[in-house]
């Protein structure tokens, strides 16, 4: 099954955190909170202004992006859980880092 947003409306897959050990203490998923980080999945084709032009979104899909701890909606298709919600909600999109090079070797003298 797919889903199309409509208007200003993202579809957000969380990215769960693998990581179960904080500083040697185990954390049982009961007690973790869920990720503020997520990718989006699905795109509405933008916001519609009072004099009814469309203006586009600034996040894509694929774009890595921090949100609320309150935002949007969940929902669940086909076994997965999403979110919902309007891209102003959307607090920050993540840039990609580049690999760090390999430590270079220091020539002797």
């Amino acid at each position: 099954m797919k889903i199309r947003p409509l208007y200003d409306r993202v579809v957000v897959k969380r990215v769960e955190d693998t990581e179960t050990m904080k500083g040697g203490l185990y954390i049982p998923d009961s007690a973790k909170e869920k990720p503020q980080e997520g990718e989006v999945v699905a795109i509405g084709k933008g916001k519609r202004l009072e004099d009814g032009k469309l203006v586009a979104l600034d996040v894509q899909v694929g774009d890595r992006i921090l949100f609320g701890k309150y935002s949007g909606s969940d929902i669940k298709l086909d076994g997965e859980e999403y979110m919902i919600m309007r891209e102003d909600e959307i607090l920050g999109i993540l840039d990609k880092q580049p690999e760090a090079a390999p430590a270079s070797t220091k020539k002797a003298s």
